[in-house]
């Protein structure tokens, strides 16, 4: 049941925009700091996991390797086969990670997603008081 979840989190993202997959893609978007977490398949190619961590390296965005293969990733993500993907909404990578179950193991990772949430969060609530501050002049 948790395994449909997760996947099926997959597939919101891709049909929300809001994962990238391919190793070219995903290091553009590392790149410019806009991946909330890099997913790697169990069996994605050495290449492909050095490259994911090559990415990373020296910022805090966090690679996960799942249990799915790259055929299960794919066919959650409408591709015939996905080794490597980068959610690029904090939310939905926080509600990834907490849907793999095992909540010891990312225990520091759903820790630091937390805060990352709030800060999203406080930063959406502040631009809204901004906005409506300019319409209707600031109280």
């Amino acid at each position: 049941m948790e395994r449909d979840k997760s996947l099926g989190l997959l597939s919101i993202s891709r049909k929300g925009g809001n994962i990238v997959l391919g190793e070219e893609q995903v290091g553009s978007v590392t790149r410019a700091g806009r991946a909330r977490l890099v997913v790697l398949a169990s069996d994605a190619g050495a290449h492909t996991v050095r490259r994911a961590k090559s990415f990373v390296a020296g910022t805090p965005q966090p690679v996960l390797t799942l249990s799915y293969t790259r055929d299960e990733l794919g066919d959650a993500l409408g591709t015939t086969s996905c080794a490597i993907a980068a959610i690029t909404d904090v939310r939905l990578a926080q509600a990834f990670v907490k849907t793999l179950g095992d909540p010891e193991k990312y225990a520091e990772l759903l820790q630091d997603l937390d805060v990352r949430v709030k800060r999203v969060e406080k930063r959406r609530a502040e631009e809204k008081a901004h906005r409506y501050n300019v319409r209707h002049g600031k109280k």
